[in-house]
């Protein structure tokens, strides 16, 4: 078990190489919830994400032999980039295994950080697998992206300064992947302020963490599905799972819908890029998956900001559809001339904004005296669009809602 003498002595070993990120009180989320909300930018940490930190204790706790021969390690994205410019900074060689459908701007950064990347496997732990051979083959050394007592040290730098900067917090709300953020990060907290509460978050989809603690031993799931590819793991570590079960006063999870609506979010009222991993604390708080009090002081750790643009736009429309702003639809009219003008004007009596239109005679699924029309809408919010919908049904369209 690590504990505050180890994150004390990580955190004079990172200073030079990671940020001290800022803590920024939130009037719009603090207004939202009745809450006194803190938001912990990781997002502003060099590469963009917290795992320069662990990268950084764990590399400068090396042999000379160990740096002479390398590191290797696997990762979705964060922690490669991590890894390759603390090794760099250090002087030493890296090979980074990254799963084959990792986001093109993550594996770009990491071969600009100087390491050499392979893409290997479908996931995280497929990875890894390739990891460790060449560990083995190339008699490099393993730099574990969570399973690593100096990472998890070097991740529980964030704990200090939070405590620093907001002495009197009363809850932590931290992703949860592997656990090595969350891990060092309770340990910092709860030895110095052992009242301040650490909430753990993990998305539906690869719920690793919470179902082992259910369950009482660390189990592996079968396969993960989530938008927060930063924390799509298995299973929770070794090491941060006794963290987790001795420090964690509670995990959550939260949908990929709930995400999405947090990072859009983020950035319409923030003005902040954040990845599906970093922005679950948010979400979990949102949509009230724990209790806290009135006032309460809430600081979210927004672990990182590292999305692929391809990514974004998905999760932004997903976000947009949940928040009642986006809405596309199929209908179908008779063909004839002034059917789609009377269609549009009940748009225009609810104000609805056109971005696209499809107009459709050739479609097998219609009859040959019809057409199908599919209209993507700006919308207004969730009222807007159930009045809008119960107008359409009223005039006798059929309609059905596509997005």
């Amino acid at each position: 078990m690590i504990e505050l003498a180890d994150v004390l002595e990580a955190q004079d070993r990172v200073r030079a190489t990671s940020r001290h990120t800022p803590l920024e009180y939130s009037h719009t989320y603090s207004s939202m919830t009745d809450a006194d909300v803190h938001l912990k930018l990781e997002t502003f940490q060099r590469t963009g994400s917290f795992k320069i930190r662990g990268a950084t204790n764990r590399v400068a706790t090396l042999s000379q032999a160990e740096k002479d021969a390398g590191v290797v390690t696997a990762s979705a994205g964060n922690h490669a980039q991590g890894v390759a410019l603390a090794a760099t900074r250090s002087g030493v060689d890296s090979t980074i295994v990254m799963p084959e459908h990792a986001p093109i701007s993550k594996v770009k950064a990491t071969r600009n950080y100087g390491a050499k990347v392979v893409l290997d496997g479908t996931d995280y732990n497929e990875a890894a697998q390739r990891a460790h051979e060449l560990e083995e083959t190339e008699d490099r050394t393993y730099v574990h992206a969570f399973d690593d007592e100096y990472v998890m040290a070097g991740q529980g730098t964030i704990g200090l300064e939070i405590l620093e900067d907001c002495p009197d917090v009363d809850t932590v709300v931290v992703p949860i992947g592997g656990g090595g953020l969350i891990s060092g990060v309770a340990a910092a907290i709860k030895e110095q302020r052992p009242e301040t509460r650490v909430i753990g978050v993990q998305a539906e989809g690869a719920s690793s963490a919470a179902t082992s603690l259910e369950k009482g031993e660390r189990i592996s799931l079968d396969g993960v599905d989530t938008i927060a590819d930063g924390i799509a793991t298995r299973s929770v570590g070794e090491k941060p799972f006794a963290h987790i079960q001795e420090y964690v006063d509670e995990v959550v999870t939260v949908s990929d819908s709930e995400i999405a609506v947090a990072i859009v979010y983020l950035l319409e009222r923030s003005k902040t890029l954040v990845e599906g991993a970093g922005a679950v604390p948010l979400a979990a708080l949102l949509f009230e998956h724990f209790d806290y009090e009135e006032g309460e002081t809430i600081v979210p750790i927004l672990s990182g900001g590292n999305v692929d643009l391809n990514t974004l736009t998905n999760i932004i429309v997903r976000g947009l559809v949940e928040t009642g702003r986006y809405l596309k639809i199929r209908t179908v009219l008779k063909d004839r001339p002034g059917a789609l003008e009377k269609l549009l004007e009940i748009f225009t009596e609810y104000q609805v904004n056109i971005y696209a239109i499809h107009h459709d005679r050739t479609s097998r699924e219609v009859e040959m005296s019809d057409t199908e029309v599919e209209i993507e809408l700006e919308m207004r919010g969730p009222d807007h669009v159930d009045s809008f919908l119960e107008a359409l049904r009223e005039e006798g369209y059929v309609v059905d809602i596509l997005a």
